[in-house]
This record gives C-alpha cells, structure tokens and sequence, in this order.
C-alpha cells in the first residue's frame, strides 16, 4: 500500500491542489495528514472544507498546533503566527471550527506512529528540530517508524540497535529503506510553507509493503498563492516566504 503523508497546508490552496494531484498521479492508495491546515495561507475556510471532505472518503487527519489556537491560545505563538491566526479566526464559521476541534492528536497502525509535532507529548508541540531532539524522542516512543511535521523542513532521523543516532537531510525522488533494525523519525517537511530555501511544497509517500519512504517536491503557483496573502492583507513576511521557501 502506498500511502501520501502530508503536513503543514497552512492555507495554501494552490500547494495543496498541486499535491493532491500528485499523489493521485502517483497512485497513492490513502491519504494521512499531519495537521495545521490553517494559519499564514490565505485560503483557510477552502483548505478546511477540502480536508472534511477528505476525511469523509477515508483520509486521516490529525491536529496541528495551529489548528488547535483557532479556539485555543495563542500566546505561545510568536508575533507572525499570532497575527495569522487573529486573522484565520475571522475566515472560519462554526462547522470548520468545530471540524478543528474534534480532530485526533495521534493515529497509530501498528508500529507506525503519525503526529503533528512529536510522539511523546504531542500536544506540548516540541518542535523536532536536531539530532537532540531525536535522541529525546527515541528514548522515549517505541514506534518502528514515526512520521511528523511541524519543522516545516524535511529531515529524516534513525537509531540503531546500539543507540547510535543518523540523520540526514533526504533528496526528493530516492526511496529510502526503513531498515527493521532501525528506529526511524521520518519530519516530513511542509505542503504550504517549505522552509529549506526551495519554495516547491513538500510531502513524502510511505510504501508499506517494501518498507521504503520517499520525499517529493512539488511545483505549484507560488505566485498566485503569495498574492493571495498580500491581497488578504497579511504580513508581507508570509508572502516572501511562499516565494523564496524559507
């Protein structure tokens, strides 16, 4: 079975589309999502109402930290996410409020672990940023392989039967053995606002019957999306960032 994990929307139809319509090309078999389908993107209410009729077919879909602020606090956010959000809040009605707040935090199947941020408190939202905090989290989750988000940049960490951490940032298009002597905490990267300096959205595809996982790299109308978020008047920080992916 070969399954689409993606992460990350943030409000960007035009990145969110394009990779959908990948993965259909792809012949990705379900759909697993990471959560923050809102915040810094200009098209909120459409992402939502897309993701509740993707879990309707099927799809899962988890909580993100974002997400979570549109009812929640924000305080923890810094100024450009807090500023988003305020905003986000006034895009949504009631039914994709309540949508939100029903979401998952976790999903689980078998020794494979989804999550937003990370596996041992998830809803703490520690950012799995370095190889530190890869130690933290295999110390701690017993999952052969978890998949997150929330660093917005794909990196792809293991440890090995002596405790010895490996991490690398992955090319797209190569797959990737997820050995069983190996533990394996897969950050997928970013659908609607890539970080790593290359503005093309980010999902990745996990073949369960080979064992193997594969980052992409999808083109989409960045131009379109950015002046979106100028038009909708968000920071022009959000919509620089859409253009250069970082």
């Amino acid at each position: 079975m070969l399954i689409a994990i993606m992460t990350d929307i943030h409000g960007n139809r035009e990145a969110f589309e394009a990779c959908l319509a990948h993965a259909r090309l792809l012949g990705a078999d379900r759909l697993i999502l990471l959560g923050d389908y809102v915040g810094y993107g200009a098209d909120p209410a459409w992402v939502v109402d897309r993701v509740r009729t993707l879990v309707a077919e099927g799809t899962v879909a988890l909580l993100g930290n974002h997400d979570a602020a549109i009812d929640g606090s924000d305080e923890d956010m810094n100024s450009l996410a807090r500023e988003a959000i305020q905003w986000t809040r006034g895009q949504l009605g009631q039914e994709q409020r309540r949508f939100l707040e029903g979401l998952p935090l976790t999903h689980e199947e078998g020794s494979v672990l989804y999550v937003h941020a990370n596996g041992y408190a998830p809803r703490n939202w520690d950012y799995m940023s370095g190889p530190m905090e890869a130690v933290h989290h295999f110390s701690r989750v017993e999952a052969h392989v978890t998949f997150c988000g929330h660093v917005h940049v794909p990196m792809l960490y293991h440890m090995s039967t002596t405790a010895k951490i490996g991490t690398f940032a992955p090319v797209a298009n190569n797959d990737i053995p997820l050995l069983a002597t190996r533990a394996w905490l897969a950050v997928v990267g970013a659908v609607g606002q890539p970080r790593d300096g290359v503005a093309a959205a980010n999902y990745a595809v996990f073949d369960t019957a080979r064992q193997t996982l594969r980052y992409l790299r999808v083109p989409y109308d960045t131009a379109a999306a950015a002046r979106k978020v100028r038009e909708a008047g968000l920071p022009e920080k959000l919509a620089l960032r859409l253009e250069q992916g970082r």
